[in-house]
């Protein structure tokens, strides 16, 4: 099943236009832009990562991403759990259409880590305190190789979002074209949103 991430057409936010190199193999020239997605290929399955230092606390950074009401700020889907605690299920319903995922809570510690499968993905959160009240978060995707470039550009999206940064209406299409670019030498070809979107 191909499951589209972040906002898979050109409505949603944005992340530096500069083209950091967003894979970990390639060798960047100078360090790489955090709100980039980095790829990394040494396992079963590409995983995309970023991190992000966000303006809250781990507490409240731990209810962005677990309270319901608060995810639907910057999620692609609706995120309904039994509860977060490892083997407890969740249903990922997408709005205006008749797809849910489904997935499993792999591991909870709040405030400091979350994971959980998104239908074939593995989406992981980690939290750590930064000064001033900040929190460092590190977000991966374990993701099947074909998507790796449209999941990267919904994610940037999506962590802008969450960051609170203000959105450009076209941001998905050029971080598509640019992860494109960037992941094809690595992963073969990649696909767009899914039709639809």
């Amino acid at each position: 099943m191909n499951t589209p991430t972040g906002p898979t057409g050109p409505t949603e936010p944005t992340g530096p236009k500069g083209p950091a190199d967003p894979t970990d193999s390639a060798g960047p020239t100078g360090p790489p832009d955090p709100a980039e997605a980095t790829l990394s290929t040494g396992g079963a399955r590409p995983v995309l990562r970023f991190e992000r230092v966000l303006a809250r606390p781990p507490e409240a950074v731990w209810r962005a991403i677990t309270d319901r009401e608060e995810l639907k700020a910057w999620f692609p889907s609706e995120v309904i759990a039994d509860a977060w605690e490892p083997g407890a299920k969740i249903s990922f319903p997408f709005p205006g259409t008749d797809m849910t995922l489904t997935g499993t809570v792999l591991e909870a510690e709040a405030p400091h880590t979350l994971a959980y499968t998104w239908g074939e993905e593995t989406l992981r959160f980690t939290l750590t305190p930064e000064p001033d009240g900040r929190t460092r978060l590190v977000f991966t995707d374990e993701t099947p190789p074909g998507i790796a470039a449209r999941n990267a550009a919904g994610w940037q999206i999506c962590l802008g979002h969450l960051a609170g940064e203000t959105v450009a209406a076209d941001a998905w299409k050029s971080h598509f074209d640019r992860y494109t670019a960037a992941f094809e030498p690595a992963l073969g070809p990649q696909q767009g949103p899914p039709a639809g979107s």
